[in-house]
């Protein structure tokens, strides 16, 4: 009966309230926000079935598991009520205070945003990501009650449609749980990240399990003899130290399956013992003894103790062999740096730290600091980027001259080290050295090298537009992008002027020139610029991304041939002989009802700049202007009168086969994620091949249908997300 598993859950809930918290005020204000979110959420039900009330029951235990505060448990009962319910949050200021008013907004400001196409769904994605930046730099509490949120609602997915599941776990991999290990919350942090592959691959995801539990018997065998071992050595030495045996994640296994191309028995960590003692004295004295005992590998020893990770994460780490062959990692720490591993920034509630603001402050400031670098930028892509590279769990930590230490995302340069450092340092860099030697400017820097930037004595020494395509930071891309924005200004509106040129001579924007002054001044304003002269600044900086809004332009522009007189538009836009008729989607100047085919040669698409070629007896071949076939000027060709001028209908709605070519690693799952990519875009694949190549990359060579050039754009887009691709061409160009 719902309404025994309602009582179980509450139940349970206070029962691990009164094993919690000292103060009874906790469970008296927990049971009061209980009746008043039961009253509110009656008669509503989730999609598996139960009642909506086991929802916040479900996020307020999990906020209890961490030591949350009163307040941050209440908001988790309350989180849905004022979106979901008649409940205000005036009612809920009133009865609760305006903390956790404020905590209930927060979440709720963290909620759904319609939207109807894809581009306005990754503007969503991005525009949540800044709510969450800003939310955290307010108060943090509100993120650890989303990350709860959402925890829950992953370990329900099942019950989600199979697209909407393949979504949210998307968002959850690439997004939450990132955050939730720069929060350093590894419970949180570890379950979203195999709940998420366990939909996002769940073939792999049983194979890693199946193996782990084929292996489960001798597995636990092997703990525990190690740890007997370990346990007999090291407390002759530290007496009350503690030890623990552990496996890793399913998602740990996988990602190193598919991003290093190993297989299940080449993973070094999947065995973990812990060792936990009182001192940092203590920590280092059973490195030793674990040295002593066991053949270290090299290159397999980190010490997290001496550089902390951004997220304060601290321990000594050490991949050891032991006598049986089998090699396994050794994690050495305090109680206090434990307890800042498991439950991070939560752990400021759990164990009452007696933080100060400004300590809060120092292990939040890479908030304040994510937020500053994406000020001056209005693309989509960089508020997503920043997650997936500044928020990553692997780490570089590089020494300048002096042994100061710069942490820095694994493949950032020496440019982003620069640039870490100080922007004036990034500006007017013009080489680095790295342990003593000259290396390229692209350079990917490694822990524990030390890099001394060489600068210019020339104080308008600036960087290189180049460097965008080449940093890994978002702080260090901000820096360069504020540099062009600020000292570059006439160039980059030349930059910027002549980008939207070749991009509307591509999509066949023709109008004269008080008619482009009008139509550019009207998208200007729309991206908040006041002249056209900034947003043409604005996009030679990079801090707008016009590749991202011509398809909204494309349609403003059909909106304006539409309203305008036809004729007047023919003779403006579509040089004419006479009057011709559309065929297979392609107007040839001066013949109607002229045999078309697509030279195979190059593949045209609706949007490629083409031209005509009269074959003998096989009508008119359609060849793209750039193909290698097409004289650069037919007037100089053999036999000029054979090519013909030809455009596009503007009207066309034909489909065409086009070929990509895809370059990737190769992995468990890849071919199904790419498949099944092309499934959700609902384009048809017509061939497909592959060729794998021994340094563990594979080609595919897939044929697929599409009906324009901006189609194929979109879907190659879409096909160079899936990890593991590494290009994605079209074959003919």
């Amino acid at each position: 009966m719902p309404d025994k598993e309602i009582e179980k859950s509450y139940e349970h809930l206070k029962q691990l309230i009164k094993e919690h918290y000292d103060s009874e005020d906790v469970l008296r204000s927990v049971e009061e926000a209980y009746e008043i979110a039961s009253k509110a959420h009656e008669g509503q039900k989730r999609l598996s079935g139960q009642p909506y009330i086991i929802h916040p029951l479900a996020v307020a235990e999990i906020l209890v598991n961490l030591g949350m505060d009163r307040q941050s448990i209440i908001a988790a009962l309350l989180h849905d009520t004022v979106e979901d319910t008649p409940m205000t949050l005036d009612d809920v200021r009133q009865k609760f205070g305006a903390d956790v008013a404020g905590l209930v907004d927060g979440v709720t400001k963290l909620g759904k945003v319609p939207f109807s196409s894809r581009e306005e769904k990754e503007e969503r994605q991005a525009e949540n990501i800044r709510k969450m930046l800003l939310a955290m730099s307010q108060d943090i509490r509100v993120i650890i009650i989303k990350l709860a949120d959402r925890l829950h609602n992953m370990r329900t997915l099942a019950f989600q449609k199979p697209q909407k599941r393949r979504d949210i776990a998307l968002e959850t991999l690439e997004i939450y749980a990132p955050i939730a290990h720069r929060l350093g919350i590894r419970s949180i942090k570890v379950e979203l990240e195999d709940l998420a592959i366990s939909f996002l691959d769940p073939v792999a995801y049983h194979e890693i399990g199946d193996k782990l539990e084929e292996q489960s018997t001798s597995r636990n065998e092997f703990l525990q003899s190690i740890e007997a071992k370990i346990s007999e050595r090291v407390r002759e030495e530290v007496a009350d130290a503690h030890i623990e045996g552990r496996i890793k994640s399913v998602h740990g296994i996988y990602r190193k399956m598919y991003m290093q191309n190993k297989t299940f028995d080449e993973i070094y960590d999947i065995y973990a013992v812990r060792i936990i003692v009182n001192s940092v004295i203590d920590c280092y004295n059973c490195l030793g003894i674990i040295h002593d005992m066991y053949k270290p590998l090299p290159g397999r020893f980190k010490d997290y103790i001496s550089t902390p990770k951004p997220n304060m994460y601290q321990s000594l780490h050490t991949t050891v062999i032991g006598s049986e062959g089998i090699p396994f990692e050794v994690q050495i720490r305090t109680w206090e740096m434990h307890r800042t591993a498991e439950y991070g920034i939560a752990a400021h509630w759990k164990y009452k730290l007696g933080m100060t603001n400004d300590k809060m402050g120092d292990r939040l400031a890479w908030i304040r600091q994510l937020l500053d670098t994406q000020k001056d930028s209005e693309n989509v892509e960089d508020i997503v980027l920043t997650i997936k590279t500044d928020l990553v769990p692997e780490e570089v930590f590089v020494f300048t001259p002096k042994g100061d230490v710069i942490n820095l995302p694994q493949g950032a340069t020496v440019i982003d080290f620069a640039y870490a450092i100080h922007s004036a340092v990034g500006n007017r860099m013009q080489g680095a050295k790295v342990d003593g030697r000259i290396v390229p400017i692209d350079y990917k820097v490694k822990t524990g090298e030390i890099v001394d930037v060489i600068t210019s004595s020339n104080p308008n020494k600036g960087p290189s537009r180049d460097w965008l395509k080449i940093v890994k930071t978002s702080e260090a891309r901000s820096k360069i992008r504020s540099w062009f924005k600020k000292e570059r200004r006439e160039e980059n509106i030349v930059e910027g002027k002549a980008e939207v040129e070749r991009e509307f001579r591509r999509s066949f924007i023709r109008l004269d020139d008080d008619e482009l002054e009008k139509f550019l001044q009207t998208i200007a304003e729309r991206q908040h610029f006041n002249s056209v002269d900034d947003f043409y600044a604005a996009i030679g900086y990079g801090g707008i991304s016009l590749t991202r809004l011509m398809p909204r332009i494309r349609d403003d522009y059909n909106k304006l041939l539409k309203t305008s007189d036809q004729d007047e538009i023919q003779q403006a836009y579509v040089p004419q002989k006479k009057k011709t008729k559309s065929n297979e989607g392609v107007v040839v100047e001066g013949l109607d009802n002229c045999l078309i085919k697509f030279s195979r040669c190059c593949n045209p698409l609706p949007g490629d700049e083409i031209i005509g070629f009269i074959t003998r007896g096989h009508g008119v071949s359609i060849h793209k202007r750039d193909c290698t076939n097409v004289p650069k000027t037919t007037a100089l060709a053999p036999e000029p009168e054979r090519w013909i001028h030809a455009y596009w209908d503007k009207n066309v709605r034909e489909e065409f086969k086009s070929t990509l070519l895809i370059s990737c690693f190769n992995r468990v799952g890849l071919l199904a994620d790419i498949s099944g990519q092309f499934a959700n875009m609902h384009v048809m694949i017509h061939d497909i091949s592959t060729r794998n190549f021994k340094d563990g990359r594979v080609a595919l060579t897939v044929t697929i249908t599409v009906n324009s050039i901006e189609h194929l754009k979109s879907v190659v887009s879409k096909i160079e997300r899936i990890d593991g691709v590494l290009s994605v061409e079209r074959s003919g160009v």
